[in-house]
């Protein structure tokens, strides 16, 4: 890199990425005070399974079929791709707390990145660790994550074809090139998660693909609900139900404390398919979208600087600039295919405090008790919409058989039943 930047907890420091991502034409303002538009490449609009495999230096038996690559071999490739990705640009070093600080459940996560745009998105969505990396006193109890965009043509990775995500389980690190879209990029979001299943298989705990969410009963009574579906299933929906409160909407590490299972969110934002969000069934994420504050949109349709997206029961102009460049009404792809207004996996990312519904225990240390569990899919024609378990153990049976319909969360085909 032509220049090495290490980020504090400081609010100046985080200012400074903030402003970095616009300078580099990473994101660009828009009209909302504080709302910024971001634009992932045409083939980079969701996670690259493919592409995204665990460095094993030893054969594994997991019991289901895995992504792998033999380990030197792996390190081998992606160094190749890595070397000189960062030439001519600024590299940030950033210092994360996966879940609250000061707590018995919180992993540590450093994240080396020259992509501004990664480094504000984890700014929204992690709670910040500079300092909780000072209580380490030299062990290296932390997870690792170096990502570069690498060559960049209009402000997007355009080598995609070399395109990798290599997960090492042995060195709890992650390496990822050649792309922009934040489920590849940001290493504190499912590739963190897939770190954290592996050390909470070691330990005795659980990493799971659960929103949180207080449910509220008479007199002043919570009870507090995880849930566990694919990506783009309906954990965040559900999760805001009106009247009850958000403690988190994607990612939960739950353990068993003094006899009971407590639950945090290890992240403390959203990053949420913004598809039919709208007034009517998303009021208070439709607000937040639609008032001042800081929000990154990605690969929506903007037209004078105003954000437009499906689904969300508006207006939506006929031109203007979006995933696929200057976008028109019934515009097509090389292929003939209609090219929608917002990508399908078009995002936006904030910060849970703004949130109204925020839970009061979101970002206690202590976590909140577990209840209940549900455990879902999106199943359009088979299974009845929902049963309750007879058992715990009966329910374990009946999440490990749901079978979910693939969406637009990864590349590739959509609507394919799978055990995910």
């Amino acid at each position: 890199p032509a220049k090495v930047v290490v980020i504090t907890d400081s609010k100046e420091d985080i200012a400074y990425v903030r402003e970095l991502a616009l300078i580099n034409g990473e994101e660009v303002k828009l009209k909302m005070e504080g709302h910024t538009i971001h634009f992932d490449g045409y083939y980079d609009q969701g996670r690259d399974k493919v592409n995204t495999k665990y460095l094993l230096s030893k054969n594994v038996d997991w019991g289901i079929k895995v992504n792998l690559i033999e380990k030197d071999k792996g390190l081998k490739e992606i160094y190749s791709y890595l070397n000189g990705s960062m030439a001519g640009k600024e590299m940030l070093v950033r210092f994360f707390s996966l879940g609250p600080t000061n707590s018995i459940f919180s992993l540590k996560a450093l994240q080396i990145t020259d992509s501004a745009y990664v480094a504000h998105s984890e700014d929204l969505l992690y709670r910040q660790g500079y300092e909780e990396f000072k209580k380490l006193n030299g062990s290296p109890d932390f997870f690792f994550f170096l990502h570069s965009a690498g060559r960049l043509e209009n402000g997007v990775s355009i080598d995609i074809d070399k395109r990798r995500i290599y997960i090492d389980l042995e060195e709890n690190r992650v390496y990822s090139v050649n792309n922009q879209y934040a489920g590849n990029s940001l290493g504190l979001k499912k590739l963190a998660f897939r770190l954290a299943i592996n050390k909470a298989q070691n330990e005795g705990w659980l990493a799971e693909h659960m929103f949180i969410m207080g449910v509220h009963g008479p007199n002043g009574r919570i009870t507090y609900f995880t849930g566990a579906y694919p990506s783009a299933c309906g954990k965040t929906s559900t999760a805001m139900i009106p009247g009850q409160t958000v403690v988190g909407d994607d990612i939960a590490y739950l353990k068993k404390i003094d006899g009971v299972i407590r639950a945090v969110n290890m992240e403390s934002g959203i990053f949420g398919i913004i598809h039919s969000v709208n007034s009517e069934n998303d009021p208070v994420i439709y607000k937040a979208l639609t008032t001042p504050g800081e929000v990154i949109f990605s690969n929506v349709l903007i037209s004078n600087g105003v954000p437009y997206w499906g689904g969300m029961k508006k207006d939506i102009p006929n031109k203007g600039i979006n995933f696929s460049g200057e976008w028109f009404e019934e515009k097509k792809d090389e292929q003939g295919r209609e090219i929608p207004c917002s990508h399908k996996n078009a995002r936006y990312t904030l910060k849970l405090s703004e949130l109204k519904n925020i839970d009061s225990k979101a970002n206690d240390p202590g976590g909140v008790p577990v209840k209940a569990i549900f455990y879902g899919g999106r199943d359009s024609d088979t299974t009845i919409p929902i049963v309750e378990s007879l058992t715990w153990e009966h329910g374990v049976f009946l999440g490990a058989t749901v079978e979910s319909e693939t969406t637009a969360a990864t590349l590739g085909a959509r609507g394919v039943r799978k055990y995910n």
